[in-house]
């Protein structure tokens, strides 16, 4: 479904990716484990349009997108859900919601909103309620049902984990899951190394711009230079 090939993107005269190159299969979760400062954002924004590359190519179904803004990468499938949610805190959940909708022509938002608020409850229970007032889960909880609003084959997920509890990222990782479920293709990004890894079918390491591992998840889980640097054992 997805694929990057010695990707190349720069700040200013600082290359952040030297050459990136990774596949996603469809109905896969694929992994990209890495250190601060890696590149794993700068990818991932890449992938969705609002970081420029230099040099690569992006293919996403066999289509060259990485000249195509970033709007139409989302009417093509790609959805991406943003490292810290930033979700639209005035808003109310629902409008967030919405908004996550805006690029679609279609009759079938009304029944995708229903299917947001069956797969997260609490959403519904707040639908009026502002974003900003939910906690650091339900706002995760917001941003990813914001995503599937926009109907995406793909969703890129950037650190969904960050700065919850134990309890709520344990949902969070459910909740990965059950997109895999539903047909929905997954390249996460989390530095929660062992849930990550866990639940991927195949995952990369990604080292100051640099792909340096890949392979199963459960096998990089294994990897001697894996557990040492991002499980700690």
């Amino acid at each position: 479904m997805l694929r990057v090939d010695d990707l190349r993107s720069c700040y200013g005269r600082i290359e952040a990716l030297h050459g990136v190159s990774l596949e996603v299969k469809a109905g896969e979760i694929v992994t990209l484990v890495g250190g601060n400062g890696a590149g794993k954002t700068t990818l991932l924004r890449a992938i969705s349009g609002v970081q420029p590359v230099t040099g690569g190519a992006i293919r996403f179904k066999g289509e060259v997108i990485d000249r195509i803004d970033a709007h139409r990468r989302v009417g093509l499938g790609i959805a991406q859900v943003p490292e810290g949610r930033q979700v639209f805190a005035p808003l109310t959940v629902e409008d967030n919601l919405r908004l996550g909708a805006w690029s679609r022509k279609d009759d079938g938002i009304a029944a995708d909103l229903d299917g947001v608020y069956a797969s997260f409850p609490v959403l519904a229970e707040k639908r009026a309620l502002q974003a900003g007032g939910l906690s650091g889960g339900q706002q995760q909880m917001l941003a990813i049902g914001r995503a599937l609003m926009a109907k995406p084959e793909l969703i890129l997920l950037d650190e969904p984990s960050m700065g919850l509890a134990p309890i709520l990222v344990e949902q969070i990782f459910e909740a990965i899951l059950a997109l895999k479920a539903r047909g929905i293709t997954v390249l996460l990004v989390e530095q929660n190394a062992f849930s990550a890894l866990s639940i991927a079918d195949r995952g990369y390491v990604l080292e100051t711009g640099t792909i340096t591992l890949s392979g199963e998840g459960r096998a990089l889980l294994d990897d001697p230079k894996v557990r040492g640097a991002y499980l700690g054992l």
